[in-house]
């Protein structure tokens, strides 16, 4: 496994895996095959109504929990709840996780990252993050935090691979975390040309090269899937490097296109909904 360092020197593996959109069954299933196979990053949300179901899988697997880095994040209609570092704890059934974000800029979410801050002083998490922050947020919250971030994660792939964002996140030290990492299952960016001419030299597949290209970007990635043989070979992509110029060639495809567009209106109705905590 590779790692990355944090500004805090943590070390968090750079492939793991995610579980947005996976049922509570699907997330037990997929987190205790993954564990198994080597995986030691698994990602979850309050949001996602599995993270009772990602703690059984952990158990299930038997993996010792100093070699496990487990992330979450905290949902706007958390963020004032005094209980909800401890909630969440008590769903996945740790004591701590590696890494806490707040989940979107929404509601309170100064509050929200007062939380973060507060569970990394007391132990509760080892590191701490925004997730789906854009610069003008990052900006504000700076002026305001009293630790920095340790991690943020956004969308990213070869058609929106967040140049200046990063630029930004260079000044502080944060690290990315790609979602949509194939870009949503976009057909054409798995069908460019450039992924099956890597594919065919390394005898991968184009969802592994841009997986690797994902990591030799200085990303973590958090693939999600409820289909075994794609988790293990999300996995099997370490074992060759891209060259200069062939990460070149891929940097030609961006696009500046996302897949994922939020509104005002949304970021309103967030900071409303809660989480069906009771169906996990």
């Amino acid at each position: 496994m590779e790692y990355l360092v944090l500004n805090n020197g943590v070390k968090c593996p750079v492939i793991g895996l995610g579980t947005y959109m996976l049922s509570p069954a699907d997330a037990e299933n997929s987190v205790r095959e993954a564990l198994n196979m080597g995986y030691s990053l698994v990602d979850t949300a309050n949001a996602y109504v599995n993270e009772r179901a990602v703690g059984r899988g952990i158990r299930e697997s038997g993996i010792v929990r100093e070699n496990l880095f487990l992330s979450t994040k905290l949902w706007p209609s958390e963020y004032e709840n005094k209980n909800a570092v401890e909630e969440t704890l008590e769903r996945l059934g740790v004591d701590y996780v590696d890494l806490l974000y707040i989940h979107q800029p929404a509601g309170s979410w100064l509050a929200g990252y007062r939380q973060l801050e507060r569970a990394l002083r007391d132990g509760k998490a080892k590191a701490i993050g925004i997730s789906n922050f854009e610069g003008k947020y990052i900006e504000e919250l700076q002026t305001k935090w009293e630790i920095a971030p340790q991690f943020i994660q956004v969308e990213a792939h070869p058609y929106y691979p967040q140049k200046e964002l990063r630029e930004l996140l260079d000044r502080y030290g944060i690290r990315l975390m790609s979602w949509y990492p194939l870009g949503h299952g976009d057909k054409a960016l798995l069908r460019e040309p450039v992924f099956a001419a890597l594919g065919k030299k390394y005898g991968k597949s184009p969802a592994q090269v841009i997986l690797r290209w994902h990591t030799q970007m200085g990303f973590a990635v958090i693939p999600g899937s409820r289909n075994v043989d794609h988790i293990r070979d999300n996995l099997n992509i370490l074992d060759f490097t891209l060259t200069g110029d062939e990460m070149a060639e891929i940097e030609r495809l961006d696009r500046g296109a996302r897949y994922y567009h939020r509104t005002d209106e949304q970021l309103a109705q967030f900071a409303s909904w809660r989480p069906s905590f009771e169906k996990e």
